[in-house]
Parts: C-alpha cells; structure tokens; sequence
C-alpha cells in the first residue's frame, strides 16, 4: 500500500472515530441543542468516510476539513469561562480530549492529503 492510500484510510479512520465518539456522548445528553449538534455531527463525521474511500476529490476533503476545524474551534470555545455560546466554561473530559485528538490528527492528515493531491496534479 502506498503512502497516499495510507493517508487517505487514517483520516477515514479518524473521523470516523470521532464521529462514534461524538454520537455516543450525544445521544444520553441532557441538553437538545447539545444533542443535535454531537448526534448531527457525529453522522455527518461518519458519512465522510465515504468522499475519503472513494476519493471524490479535494472539494469534498476540503468541506470535512472545515467541518472538523469548526466542531474543534466549538470546543475549544465552550471550555473558556463566560464564553458566548454558554456563557460558562465546560469540563474538560477524558471523552472530549480523545475526541479532539482524531479531530486534530483528522485535520492534520487531510492536510497532507491535499497537499500531496496538488503536487500529484501540478506534476501532470
């Protein structure tokens, strides 16, 4: 196998996790908008297996890539005290530092995707 297919089944990988992650901690919540967002977002990290297997192209990482940066920045947010969105600063759990780190290592490897995919293209 190599180095790109490598890549493009670990960001698979990592969303997907993620995504598991996020419906599981989602679906006992107490809060509905809460719920929503990890259950909505948690299906929609999983759906983006499929752009990845299948390799529909850098438009569709692109779009995950954003999804993922903007479910990291929601957290990284709602842990900071008097933020805006709830106006408290949530816990830090061991649930929600593992999720970040397949988002982060999500985001690092679709990086490197597109990356490689623009020099592959330009070499044409």
């Amino acid at each position: 196998m190599n180095r790109i297919n490598t890549l493009f089944y670990a960001a698979a990988a990592t969303t997907a996790i993620a995504g598991i992650i996020h419906i599981i901690l989602g679906i006992p919540s107490n809060n509905l908008n809460s719920q929503i967002l990890f259950v909505v977002g948690g299906i929609a990290q999983i759906f983006w297996v499929i752009p990845l297997i299948r390799r529909w192209g850098p438009v569709w990482y692109s779009v995950g890539l954003g999804g993922t940066i903007v479910f990291i920045m929601i957290w990284v947010t709602t842990r900071m005290p008097d933020n805006f969105i709830t106006g408290r600063g949530g816990r830090i759990s061991d649930n929600g530092i593992l999720t970040e780190a397949f988002q982060i290592a999500f985001v690092g490897i679709v990086i490197a995707i597109l990356v490689l995919e623009r020099k592959r293209t330009s070499q044409r």
